[in-house]
């Protein structure tokens, strides 16, 4: 068969066996020119390509940035290895100096310091202490080259990502912390401390570098180095303490606060636990054999804390409130503040503080725990505050010096009857709910309730079951029935079946939120049971003296505080002051005020009217009488005072029954309430 020629002379098969002729292609236009030089615009977002991959970077792209960025980098630690210099004189910031403590006028309350601080060579230190510290901070420090990668890793990682920022350091970076005494958790401070950690590696000695961390840690209670912790704890020369006691001391290392026993039972659990870890520890990197260890199972008691002379009556009470405010309100650390050289003005009222103090003795007077079973371990305590959160007094217990605990501050004792008027204003604000899932319905100060005694506590179901596995019931003071009452009444007789109800009804979240908006910590609420109602929250007597404050202030209120400013040589130090906020509609506030002060005029309060007009203020008792407080406010004050009988060193509350010698009728709320009397009237409420 014959090829057919095509336009182009190329052949192709017409038919099998014959070839006929194509065309050719032509040559694209582009073929044979030269090629453009590259363009040096990025490409980006790319052409040619759409949707998303538009806006995918392209590898070539991917590594020009990271090679950017990684040069970048590069260059800014260079020169920031470069910049930071290592401070020429390692020890300028061991100068001593007292902390100043000033009433509200001005006028100095208390002096403190100077700082414990004494330098000992390393060869004082005993082989073993040394380890001990080692072992529990750094096991590799005569190894390492000041730092660790894997800690400074894995700190930097949790400064980003916002996590803990306390690991990573070894013994050179935390003396590096100490020469500054600069406890910032952030990059720039990390940064700095693993530059002069790796300078003063290469330019210090091993032994140098561990003896100035010995002298210049902070090892709780006012003391800097080890010589002086040895004597703070036991009384001794550093030479003097053996494997055990060192391991004690490098605990505390960790945070006094935290590991000191004085502080509380928690402490001692926590400083046992890690002593007996730190004994191990030596054991594992060879520092100490097990027989050795085996000697150490006794935990080594340091010895009590001493309290300085300047502390007595009721000054160490407001210092330490101070003091724990400024710390947990500034920047300022526990070893920054133990430096000294502060000037810390409180909001204590020295004229109300010693008026305060008058009213406990002139009341306990007939207080005899010598000769009277019911008088032994009696405790009061009270406090009084301003609208704003001021605490301008407090009682925390006969002398600081005497005993350390402070009764105004505790948060172990129910707080009873005396919580029913939060009841109240939870109903007020929030309505109730009698149906579940139904709809809420408002309630007013006209609302009854049956005030009988003995009546079933109610939920949308039905009757509550307690754990026991009987129907909860309602108990007044006395077992008195009041058949049907309003709940303001409720609130000014002090009658407590219809604001258990009322709290049910409301929900007991619902109140307990209330309770929180007014101040009550969380901490201290109690279990959401019938008994909430009715107290079995224990907030301090500064935070009951708190929440009731709003009543008087239109619902606004402020948190506590003890601090209204610190300067440090003069220079002025921030420091959060609390905000003051809407807790309740004014509204509510208002009828709650209403209820309280009928309470003084007419009600269960009466016996304080003698202390001026405008008071308003409720009693508060508990079910098994472990508990008698009284809060109330008048003028520009709010003041609660509660008194129990505990043992402090395991605070098991015992009954009031028969305090004073009261025949057992007698009301807990006698004492407490001749007390708030007294200071109310002396202190004028101003």
């Amino acid at each position: 068969m014959r090829a057919q020629q095509d336009g182009g002379g190329r052949a192709e098969e017409a038919e099998p066996g014959r070839r006929r002729w194509r065309t050719p292609r032509r040559r694209s236009a582009s073929r044979g020119r030269r090629r453009r030089r590259p363009s040096l615009r990025i490409d980006y977002p790319r052409g040619g390509r759409r949707g998303v991959r538009r806006w995918l970077p392209s590898w070539r792209q991917l590594l020009l940035l990271g090679g950017a960025g990684t040069a970048v980098l590069t260059g800014l630690l260079a020169w920031f290895f470069v910049t930071t210099k290592v401070p020429e004189d390692l020890n300028s910031f061991a100068t001593q100096q007292n902390n100043v403590y000033y009433w509200a006028d001005g006028t100095e309350m208390a002096r403190i310091g100077p700082t414990n601080r004494q330098e000992v060579p390393l060869d004082r230190v005993p082989e073993s202490v040394q380890w001990a510290v080692l072992a529990a901070e750094n096991a590799t420090f005569y190894s390492d080259p000041g730092i660790s990668v894997t800690g400074i890793g894995r700190a930097v990682s949790e400064m980003v990502t916002g996590g803990d920022t306390q690991g990573g350091s070894t013994i050179t970076q935390q003396y590096v912390k100490n020469i500054y005494l600069n406890q910032r958790q952030d990059i720039s401070r990390k940064l700095s401390e693993i530059v002069i950690a790796i300078k003063l590696d290469d330019r210090m000695s091993k032994q140098d570098i561990l003896a100035g961390y010995l002298n210049t840690s902070w090892f709780g209670r006012g003391s800097y180095g080890i010589q002086r912790a040895a004597a703070a704890y036991y009384g001794k020369d550093v030479s003097e303490l053996d494997p055990s006691e060192g391991a004690f001391l490098a605990a505390v290392l960790k945070g006094a606060g935290q590991y000191d026993p004085a502080v509380g039972p928690e402490n001692r659990k926590r400083a046992e636990d890690r002593w007996s870890w730190i004994l191990d520890r030596m054991v594992d990197v060879g520092k100490l054999s097990a027989a050795e260890r085996a000697r150490y199972t006794v935990f080594p008691e340091p010895r009590p804390q001493p309290k300085s002379a300047g502390l007595s009556g009721q000054v160490g009470y407001l210092v330490d409130m101070a003091r724990a405010y400024v710390e947990s309100h500034s920047d300022i650390t526990p070893a920054q503040f133990d430096l000294g050289g502060h000037q810390i003005r409180t909001t204590f009222d020295k004229p109300k503080v010693d008026a305060l103090a008058a009213a406990v003795q002139e009341a306990t007077k007939g207080i005899d725990p010598d000769n009277r079973e019911a008088d032994r371990l009696l405790k009061v305590g009270a406090a009084s505050l301003a609208p704003d959160g001021r605490i301008v007094a407090l009682y925390g217990g006969p002398d600081y010096l005497k005993q350390g605990f402070n009764n105004a501050n505790t948060t172990t004792v129910p707080i009873g009857s005396a919580f029913t008027p939060l009841v109240y204003a939870a109903g007020l604000g929030e309505g109730v709910q009698r149906q579940r899932d139904g709809a809420r319905t408002p309630v007013a100060p006209t609302t009854t309730y049956n005030g009988d005694d003995g009546v079933n506590v109610m939920t949308p179901e039905g009757p509550y079951w307690g754990r026991d596995g009987k129907i909860a019931k309602t108990a007044n003071d006395g077992k008195r029935s009041w058949g049907q009452v309003t709940l303001r009444s409720a609130v000014e007789q002090s009658v407590n079946g219809p604001l258990m109800q009322l709290g049910m009804d409301v929900g007991l979240d619902r109140v307990q939120k209330t309770a929180t908006d007014l101040g009550v910590l969380p901490g201290s609420m109690g279990e959401l049971v019938p008994a909430f109602g009715v107290g079995n929250s224990t907030p301090s007597a500064i935070r009951a003296a708190d929440a009731y404050a709003a009543f008087g202030a239109g619902g606004r209120h402020a948190d506590p505080y003890s601090v209204l400013s610190i300067s440090r040589n003069g220079e002025p130090l921030a420091l959060q002051l609390p905000a003051t906020v809407q807790a309740l509609p004014a509204a509510v506030a208002g009828e709650v005020d209403a209820a309280l002060k009928g309470s003084v005029r007419d009600g269960a309060a009466k016996a304080v009217a003698e202390a001026g007009p405008g008071l308003a203020a409720k009693p508060g008792t508990t079910p098994d009488r472990t508990a008698g407080w009284i809060v109330g406010y008048g003028g520009q004050l709010s003041t609660a005072v509660t008194v129990f009988r505990a043992d402090l060193k395991d605070m098991k509350l015992l009954s009031l029954e028969g305090v004073g010698g009261a025949a057992p009728d007698v009301p807990d709320t006698v004492l407490p309430t001749r007390i708030w009397t007294a200071y109310m009237k002396a202190a004028g409420g101003r």
